[in-house]
């Protein structure tokens, strides 16, 4: 499998690939694919990686700029992540993240935050410790990993794609 940063010719499988990875998770309200269209043209999209498995993409991150507290202050999200339903539970979001948080580090970012469950993000590094807010979710939810800085703490605001 190789973890590659996304290419033009990937955008509509990339679409494709989160709205099939979506579409049974409960929660979705089926924007997720939108939200990445709308993340590029907005120039938001700052990192976007695919991995590829035999020409084919199985799965992909994007990373966009957050606010805490009003600030971006080099901070990012999380999101959305899609991976392939049938390739699901293998590790490919798990190196997704990685890879993303490598090239973060790599930025100068002072961390990365998401709205996920524990279960599954706090393998990738991220926690929650009530610090950040994010609307009414409860902040078990609200993860993050600090690459260098202090803890941050506030409300989280995502980029304008998002429609918070």
């Amino acid at each position: 499998m190789l973890i590659r940063s996304e290419m033009p010719a990937d955008h509509d499988a990339i679409h494709q690939l989160t709205w099939s990875a979506f579409k049974p998770m409960a929660f979705s309200n089926d924007t997720e694919a939108d939200i990445i269209r709308a993340l590029r043209s907005d120039g938001d999209l700052t990192i976007s990686l695919v991995a590829e498995d035999a020409g084919e993409i199985v799965g992909h991150v994007a990373f966009s700029p957050v606010k805490i507290n009003g600030i971006h202050d080099k901070w990012f999200g999380l999101g959305p992540i899609s991976v392939r339903p049938s390739r699901q539970r293998q590790g490919i979001g798990k190196a997704l993240i990685a890879a993303g948080l490598q090239l973060l580090d790599e930025l100068g970012a002072c961390g990365c935050a998401l709205i996920g469950n524990p279960e599954v993000y706090s393998h990738a590094g991220y926690v929650s410790d009530g610090q950040l807010t994010y609307l009414d979710i409860d902040t078990k939810y609200v993860q993050r990993v600090v690459l260098r800085g202090p803890v941050p703490r506030g409300a989280l605001s995502f980029a304008p794609a998002f429609g918070n």
